[in-house]
């Protein structure tokens, strides 16, 4: 851009504004925190030791150097970082609440992230979320904890957790970082930094661990014709009436498969994916709660393996295919998008995520349309660590449709059905516009079939 072109451009908005200062806030927390990694990593090795018993002058000098660049309120401040010993003296600091360069700056990225959504939430800077937030930055946890709880009993819980849906990721992660619970900082970091988390961020519990409950080579059983479920199913190649078809499946580990013939003469096929059941956290399911997990940081998973031999039962290798899934349904489908082999058989055209974590996976057939849907209000698209007000921007060529349910209540707003309902009465535009981009696969449904899915 030229200096005029500078001159006369338009000021960035007050979120864009927020949302480059907390992109930079959070590049310079990692760059700090690299800093210290390799200050300490220099402090710890064997090489200076060796060089100050050589030359004591030389060595107490570089030594006493360093030593300050991690300590000093002008360097690092408590920048220890990196192999044991810096992660042993690193969690001191924290016990003793010295947070260092590197978190100071993650942490007010991450302040003005949220000070960016109450632009658009300005609930967040009210009444007891308030409270809520300054108990988080003073690192009172327990006070917290009473704070959220006093607001699920004057509001009920569902309603609360609706309410800090738009920061839940945000302020998990700050919590993260400053608490005396070293296990959650690495996916805090990656929160922090626009990377992408492998682990939770309350306890840090990584996905390898639910990963390892989550296993079976998958199997996908055909039902038999079920006349009150197809008299609920609709074939009107719509995306609500898709999503509707989801809501009617159930959350009892069903998918459903179109056959369509289409108006170019040819066939296509429509997989249409169910969310998470209730129940045991592990079950035969691939659909459970351990599920919800792996789905969301595995790309290879039960869900998709069973997946898979569903789609491969009833559709031809080189077919086209659309993918439409809602919440853990919506992040299997991107992990069947991401495997070669998959994309390899078949030509993936599209894939709509409704209310699922889906922003860090990415297709492997460039050509994929991928499209998210996303009501703010509702929590889990955020639960992989970017909420639909982030400042990072999602890949060239995703869409990505937000809008604010008139109902705040959790999970009423993350039920298919009431996606369904957003999209005709809400966000209607965003509804004929994603009808325009399936264009191709409005038609006579040919054949259905309904796949129960099993772990093993």
């Amino acid at each position: 851009m030229n200096a005029d072109a500078a001159d006369t451009a338009p000021p960035p908005s007050g979120t864009e504004a927020l949302h480059a200062a907390s992109r930079l806030l959070g590049s310079a927390a990692a760059d700090a925190r690299r800093a210290g990694r390799d200050a300490t990593a220099a402090l710890c090795c064997t090489e200076l030791l060796v060089a100050g018993l050589r030359r004591p002058r030389t060595g107490l000098t570089a030594a006493r150097a360093l030593l300050r660049a991690l300590t000093h309120r002008r360097g690092l401040g408590h920048g220890f970082a990196g192999g044991r010993r810096g992660t042993a003296v690193e969690y001191v600091g924290l016990l003793l609440n010295r947070t260092g360069l590197a978190r100071d700056l993650a942490v007010t990225g991450l302040r003005l992230r949220i000070e960016a959504a109450a632009l658009r939430h300005p609930e967040l800077l009210q009444g007891p979320l308030v409270r809520l937030i300054e108990a988080i930055e003073a690192d009172r946890q327990a006070e917290a904890v009473k704070i959220f709880r006093e607001m699920s009993a004057a509001d009920g819980t569902s309603y609360s957790l609706s309410s800090v849906a738009p920061v839940f990721a945000d302020l998990l992660a700050w919590n993260a970082l400053i608490d005396e619970n070293p296990f959650n900082d690495r996916s805090a970091w990656a929160i922090a930094t626009g990377d992408v988390p492998d682990a939770e961020p309350l306890l840090g519990i990584p996905i390898s661990f639910w990963a390892f409950f989550d296993r079976g080579a998958g199997r996908a059983e055909l039902l038999t014709e079920d006349p009150d479920l197809l008299a609920r199913l609709g074939t009107g190649g719509s995306i609500t009436q898709w999503v509707r078809n989801i809501a009617a499946l159930g959350n009892v580990g069903r998918i459903m498969i179109h056959a369509v013939s289409c108006p170019d003469g040819g066939d296509r096929y429509v997989l249409q994916m169910s969310g998470m059941g209730g129940g045991a956290p592990r079950n035969d399911s691939p659909m459970d709660l351990v599920g919800g997990f792996t789905n969301v940081g595995r790309t290879d998973t039960p869900y998709t393996r069973a997946a898979r031999k569903a789609v491969a039962a009833c559709v031809p290798a080189g077919a086209r295919l659309a993918i439409v899934g809602h919440s853990q349904g919506g992040a299997a489908a991107m992990n069947l998008a991401s495997l070669p082999a998959f994309t390899g058989t078949y030509e993936v055209t599209h894939v709509v995520a409704v209310g699922s974590p889906v922003d860090y996976k990415r297709p492997a057939d460039p050509r994929t349309q991928v499209i998210s849907l996303v009501n703010e209000h509702d929590i889990v698209p955020a639960l992989d660590g970017r909420s639909a007000v982030s400042p990072y921007q999602l890949p060239d060529g995703w869409l990505e449709f937000t809008w604010l349910d008139t109902s705040h209540a959790f999970p009423l707003c993350h039920a298919a059905e009431r996606y369904a309902d957003n999209l005709d009465h809400q966000v209607p535009q965003a509804r004929d516009r994603i009808d325009v981009l399936l264009a191709p696969y409005r038609g006579p449904v040919t054949a259905t079939s309904v796949f129960r899915l099993y772990d093993r």
